[in-house]
């Protein structure tokens, strides 16, 4: 997105924060769906608080990232402290630490659901799918390189 941003700025800051956005919504769908069950049957975990807060931060982190707003207002008052860059690390960290507040709530609350013996993976199968990832990554890289013989040169 770095090599379009001259050309096509708006293309260039939409596809990166797209970047971010798609994995963070895709990954928190159980999330949502938490958030809605929880919602429709008025449920009293005390971890869903702190995923609340985890994902008002997280929305903040990409409006900021989006809008540059400090520095949008008041062009200039921004440069050293306050930037919208900086304010977007900050929103980031506190939603990560909410983050990992949750799921660590989480896991002292449903521990005697989350380990039953029996659906424990076996040392073999955490192998064997580690492999797995490796030999299909390495795939995609190699895939990648072999095109890039076929490119013309600029």
């Amino acid at each position: 997105s770095r090599f379009l941003e001259v050309e096509h700025p708006r293309f260039s800051k939409a596809s990166r924060t797209l970047a971010f956005v798609y994995p963070y919504l895709f990954d928190s769908i159980p999330l949502f769906y938490r958030f809605y069950l929880c919602a429709a049957e008025s449920c009293t975990e005390a971890a869903i608080l702190l995923h609340y807060k985890h994902t008002i931060f997280a929305f903040l982190t990409c409006f900021i990232f989006a809008s540059h707003l400090p520095e949008r207002l008041a062009p200039g008052h921004f440069d050293y402290i306050g930037h919208s860059h900086q304010v977007f690390h900050v929103c980031g960290i506190i939603g990560t630490h909410f983050q990992m507040e949750a799921i660590t709530m989480d896991m002292a609350e449903r521990r005697d659901r989350l380990l039953p013996a029996p659906l424990l993976p076996s040392s073999l199968q955490t192998l064997g799918s580690m492999g797995i990832c490796v030999a299909v990554s390495l795939a995609v890289i190699g895939l990648c390189s072999m095109s890039l013989r076929f490119m013309p040169e600029p």
